[in-house]
């Protein structure tokens, strides 16, 4: 009898903890099918790319991106979801041949629009134009009657403006700004989860445009002020971000970042920029940070479900490539082509060119983008493009037969690579495709400029010492070759810089005397940072040909048949340069361009002799410094010791008297 009662109450406990399991797992399973989830694909830094384009991808030349298969790739992911939301972080303009249409057919924000993106924000590249070029491109937007993303930027600073009273520029873009609607953001209902989604422009974006009029304040202030109106006005699921600020190695300088950890109500940025492919999201607390590189070559895929605290946490996350496996959605390319018509009747008409025309054949390896910023040694991309503008000057009808010393070319302005086969105008277009004249045609045009021997040098060491600093600084040249030891001192570092003279021999360079130099607008109105980067040690004065400073760049605008001399439009006529060695009537890419030229050798010396002779009067200056800073530490070292020393006899005094 007894062992039955056991029995019985052993049953009755098995089936009691039985069904508590199964009524906490159906608790579970209530609760996760409760959990509010959001799907999220993005993109950012397309420049311009509408079509697919030829370039270089992990080392291999295919055709990459195309709004065309980027719309089929999210028309895919919204049949999933229909709810799915489509964000860009900006930087959509400035880099094909479509944007010179950019005022008048507002291209790039109309194609967002087609491809179903919701929301995005202002790059530094949409201030390319001036602000005359961006408020006739907002307004040309507003008025085509197209699907168009909303435009959120929370932290230009009107009120600061309109304090010392607005420019004619800021006008214009604030006109702009009322037509397309701008706003600090905006909530979009996606099923039933409610997202703000905020824009907000960088500190480092505002550095990269020189042509910008507006005043920004502190992107983290302005942020934080955003969201806490969101959280008074609002009642919203998630707080998502549309950033053109950008990561960085160095995470104490990553805009993104800090702006993650200042703003931990943040719950996804979308981090436009600085072209970052991010294979996994950078998290900060709760914070998510996503990148997808440039160009839509790869466009972002995730998935969020939101926390029981409210916060969400990413379950899924990919980024997406976009190549020819995808299949071009026929009615977004179909706009697309007519875009490029208008480019053609509109813009290349000017020039005598057309977009599929065969400027020369290459065979030659060219290096790609990233080479160029981040291997530090001399590259055949660059030395074309230096080239370029070296022969475009000296065989220009307006040539006033003064050559050309020394061409530069900074990395950060050339914007893609030469694949092998034909090189078309549009690609050539598309490796220098930044900017807009004086003459409000767009390109920017070559400027001459002078500089002392004194000053050649210290370009030298700029790319030496300092680029390693701003990768984007990395000089491409043409005319002047030298040497540099990467293991030498900080601004000490070049062992060996000269002229190269028309028949290729070694030429010295004199201090005092003044030298041709040429180079692009953008990269002239750029020369400021110099100071700023070698912390006030080296300094650039550009000079017109009687030594006096220049004081605007427009001023030294190059000009062929009362034309600006565009800077792609010099490369172009080089190519077109070129001897028709295969006899087929096409220009053919030399064969020297494939050989290492000695412009720029590399010198993997850390001997201590190599590291210390020939010390130049930088190599004096940080050395001062330097002993400087230990003498004070020395002194305070002194200093301390005395006191801790004298604190100690006074105590042993005080402890004797007691």
């Amino acid at each position: 009898m007894y062992g039955k009662r056991l029995l019985s109450g052993a049953l009755a406990a098995w089936l009691g903890i039985s069904m508590i399991g199964q009524v906490t797992l159906c608790a579970e399973t209530q609760t996760e099918a409760a959990a509010k989830e959001l799907d999220v694909l993005f993109t950012h830094d397309t420049h311009s790319h509408l079509d697919s384009f030829s370039t270089v991808v992990d080392g291999e030349e295919r055709l990459a991106g195309g709004f065309a298969r980027i719309k089929t790739v999210m028309d895919g992911q919204r049949e999933k979801n229909p709810d799915t939301l489509i964000l860009d972080g900006g930087d959509f303009s400035m880099g094909t041949l479509v944007q010179t249409v950019f005022e008048e057919e507002a291209a790039e924000l109309r194609m967002l629009g087609a491809i179903g993106t919701e929301v995005t924000t202002l790059g530094n590249h949409e201030f390319d134009y001036r602000s005359k070029g961006l408020s006739n491109m907002l307004k040309s937007a507003a008025a085509s009657g197209d699907a168009l993303p909303e435009l959120v930027v929370c932290n230009v600073d009107w009120e600061a403006m309109e304090a010392e009273g607005l420019s004619e520029g800021q006008r214009l873009i604030a006109d702009g700004f009322d037509a397309y609607g701008v706003k600090d953001y905006v909530v979009l209902e996606k099923g039933d989860v409610d997202v703000a989604v905020i824009g907000v422009f960088g500190i480092d974006a505002l550095a990269c445009a020189p042509t910008c009029e507006l005043l920004f304040r502190d992107p983290v202030e302005a942020v934080k002020e955003t969201v806490a109106a969101i959280k008074e006005k609002e009642d919203v699921d998630m707080i998502a971000c549309v950033s053109h600020s950008g990561t960085w190695e160095d995470e104490s300088k990553s805009e993104d970042e800090i702006l993650a950890k200042s703003v931990p109500e943040l719950d996804l940025i979308i981090s436009g920029h600085t072209h970052t492919d991010l294979e996994e999201p950078i998290v900060h607390g709760d914070t998510y940070i996503v990148s997808t590189g440039e160009y839509g070559k790869r466009i972002g895929s995730l998935s969020m479900r939101q926390k029981e605290n409210g916060r969400w946490e990413m379950t899924r996350y990919e980024l997406i490539s976009i190549d020819e496996s995808v299949p071009e959605d026929p009615a977004v390319q179909a706009k697309i082509d007519g875009f490029m018509k208008s480019v053609d009747a509109n813009y290349l008409s000017q020039f005598g060119y057309t977009t599929d025309q065969v400027l020369a054949h290459n065979e030659i390896s060219f290096d790609t983008l990233d080479e160029l910023e981040n291997v530090h040694t001399e590259h055949n991309l660059g030395s074309i493009i230096a080239d370029a503008y070296q022969y475009a000057v000296e065989n220009s009808s307006d040539y006033d037969g003064v050559p050309v010393d020394f061409a530069v070319v900074p990395s950060g302005t050339v914007r893609d690579t030469y694949t092998t086969g034909d090189i078309t105008t549009e690609q050539v277009f598309n490796s220098f495709s930044l900017g807009i004249g004086a003459d409000g045609v767009p390109g920017y045009p070559l400027i001459s400029l002078y500089l002392t021997g004194e000053e050649l040098k210290i370009a030298a060491e700029i790319d030496a010492s300092v680029s390693d600093l701003m990768k984007t600084a990395r000089l491409y040249i043409s005319g002047m070759h030298f040497s540099y030891n990467p293991n030498r001192m900080f601004l000490n570092r070049v062992t060996d810089v000269y002229l190269v003279g028309a028949d290729g021999g070694r030429v010295e360079i004199e201090d005092d005397r003044l030298y041709r130099v040429v180079a692009d607008l953008y990269s002239g109105q750029m020369l400021g940072a110099v100071t700023d980067m070698s912390y006030g040690l080296l300094s650039l004065v550009p000079k017109y040909a009687d030594g006096t400073p220049i004081t605007d760049f427009e001023d030294a605008i190059l000009y062929e048949d009362g034309r600006e001399m565009k800077a792609w439009a010099a490369i172009a006529g080089y190519m077109e340069s070129f001897p028709d060695v295969s006899g087929d009537g096409v220009a053919d890419v030399p064969a020297s361009y494939g050989e290492w030229q000695g412009r720029k050798v590399v010198e993997e010396d850390t001997s201590l002799g190599a590291r210390l002779s020939h010390p130049n009067r930088f190599t004096a200056m940080i050395v001062g410094v330097a002993l400087v800073l230990i003498i004070v530490v020395v002194l305070l070292v002194v200093f301390v010791v005395k006191l801790i020393r004298r604190m100690r006899r006074k105590h042993v005094h005080r402890m004797k008297k007691e």
